[in-house]
């Protein structure tokens, strides 16, 4: 006969078959105690203060010391549940309701918006303290001064470091921008913006309320305070189609104009336009003003070459097709290809074309090669895993760089068709990003789909800096940049541009800056020369 156990108040027996009933569940499986605090469930969902309710209800509970170190535990771990929410502050789990409805005051995407706000508050001000944390551990402008004097650097390596010091340290300033015409200020968002090849003026597409877009150039001055001012030179010039690609043109001189691909909208059909920039500017009207349309349709990218022998020659990537033409005569060479060139860069010095494919494909044209068949006139061709978004050629055409849609930034030997680096941190997944590289200071830059501007170093490829946009991130606020050594020509000052909204920020290599010229001198005097040994 078993024994009456007093303190339960029930046979052994019967305990174990309570025990036995309340143990198991699903697939015959012993619930331990860290699975009844998680899956216990009340009416607003799985809660660990409800669980922890019944169990201080039930006969046999763990002592109270034990039960708050195990909750504490628990929130600190909390595992993902399908369908709830858990918030760490209240350390409880939420119902997360399906839909995108305002109505709706909890769905996952509205969490994660709040969270991506919050960091870019977070990083927003640590940005604008002093920045004390150096891109490489024990880099600093004295050590490098110190190491420079005694011969251990050489004269690139000090001045490409000194780039890097400069970056970490840049912080926001906004500008104001003043109108030719003394009107009101800028309210159109920019869409993109486009510096020439010595950054003295840069291109502009604003958005319209009414659709469409607009253009502008905005001329960039320094004065001898060391202060950036910025004036815009707007025109006439409307189109209600989208803006696809942005070059500058050397038709009459260096910059002389601007080739924009346009997408047809409606019943308005696409085109590739060549407009000269002087009919931005009222300085020069005698300038000779070559204004082209040319009827090509569905145009991702274009080029201008800039080699002599095809110094009148843009391309055009389309739909399964390769374009060259020759701006003054209108002859046309047609390639086909086997899927959409979305990015397009030509050489500097040798007429070789480079593209990125839909498909991934990185192939290049020699314009000097005249043979057209089976497609022998790739010289060269290499893969990357999804959609090429943008490829920039380097100085001494030996490597290239290319992006892709899912967020892949590689730099290429098209010697032997091989990836030599990588550079990690980039962030996309459908949009069409261009990246920016400023070779004489070893930068790289790409804003990504998150709104994040991101630089890194050209040689290694370590991430430098990472800028979060001024404004909340949204998918039609992606911002736009411009990096210069000189921004305003050759006495300009450097710094990063960004376009975000409808204002216009820039960072200063000048810690000190100031509007209005207030800092005592320009930063373009301290900084270091490539060419120095």
């Amino acid at each position: 006969m078993k024994k009456w156990n007093r303190r339960e108040g029930q046979r052994p027996h019967n305990r174990q078959s309570a025990g036995y009933r309340q143990g198991r569940y699903r697939g015959n499986r012993e619930r331990s105690p860290q699975d009844e605090r998680w899956y216990g469930h009340s009416e607003a969902g799985p809660s660990y203060r409800a669980t922890q309710r019944r169990h201080n209800n039930q006969p046999n509970i763990s002592s109270s010391s034990s039960s708050c170190s195990s909750s504490s535990k628990a929130s600190s771990a909390a595992p993902d549940l399908p369908g709830f929410y858990f918030d760490p502050e209240k350390n409880r789990y939420f119902r997360l309701l399906p839909g995108h409805n305002n109505c709706n005051p909890l769905t996952r995407e509205q969490l994660q918006e709040k969270e991506r706000e919050k960091q870019r508050s977070k990083m927003l001000e640590e940005d604008e303290n002093p920045r004390k944390k150096a891109p490489r551990t024990g880099l600093n402008t004295s050590l490098l001064l110190q190491k420079r004097h005694l011969g251990l650097l050489p004269g690139d390596t000090y001045c490409r470091l000194i780039h890097e010091v400069k970056v970490s340290g840049m912080r926001c300033h906004k500008l104001e921008i003043q109108s030719t015409d003394n009107s009101s200020p800028n309210t159109d968002n920019f869409r993109l913006i486009v510096g020439d090849s010595a950054c003295e003026r840069v291109f502009t597409v604003n958005d319209v309320s009414h659709g469409g877009c607009k253009y502008g150039i905005m001329n960039f001055s320094s004065n001898s305070q060391g202060s950036l001012s910025v004036e815009m030179c707007d025109n006439l010039y409307f189109t209600n189609r989208k803006v696809n690609s942005i070059c500058w043109a050397s038709v009459n001189y260096p910059d002389s104009h601007v080739l924009l691909c346009l997408v047809g909208m409606a019943d308005t059909p696409g085109c590739v336009s060549l407009l000269p920039a002087s009919l931005f500017s009222n300085s020069n009207p005698d300038q000779p003003r070559m204004l082209c349309s040319f009827k090509i349709s569905t145009a991702w990218s274009c080029a201008w070459c800039l080699n002599p022998q095809f110094d009148k020659t843009f391309s055009t990537g389309l739909s399964r097709r390769v374009i060259m033409k020759d701006a003054e005569t209108g002859r046309t060479q047609t390639y086909s290809v086997g899927s959409d060139v979305l990015a397009q860069q030509f050489a500097h010095r040798s007429p070789v074309l480079f593209n990125g494919c839909r498909s991934g494909e990185i192939f290049s044209i020699d314009l000097r090669q005249r043979s057209h068949r089976d497609q022998s006139w790739k010289a060269t061709r290499f893969h990357q895993e999804s959609a090429i978004t943008s490829v920039r050629v380097l100085q001494d055409e030996n490597y290239l760089l290319a992006a892709d849609m899912m967020g892949q930034i590689k730099l290429w030997d098209v010697r032997v068709s091989k990836s030599v680096q990588e550079y990690i941190g980039h962030y996309n997944e459908h949009a069409y990003l261009p990246i920016h590289i400023s070779e004489p200071e070893g930068l790289l830059m790409s804003v990504g789909q998150d709104c994040y501007t991101r630089l890194w170093s050209l040689k290694d490829g370590h991430l430098l800096r990472t800028i979060p946009s001024p404004h909340p991130a949204a998918n039609d606020l992606i911002p736009s940049v411009v990096f210069s050594s000189n921004l305003g020509g050759c006495r300009g000052l450097p710094g990063l541009l960004m376009a975000v909204k409808h204002d216009l920020y820039y960072f200063p290599y000048n810690t000190d800056y100031r509007e209005g010229g207030e800092q005592q001198t320009g930063i373009y005097e301290k900084m270091p020369s490539l060419t120095n040994d």
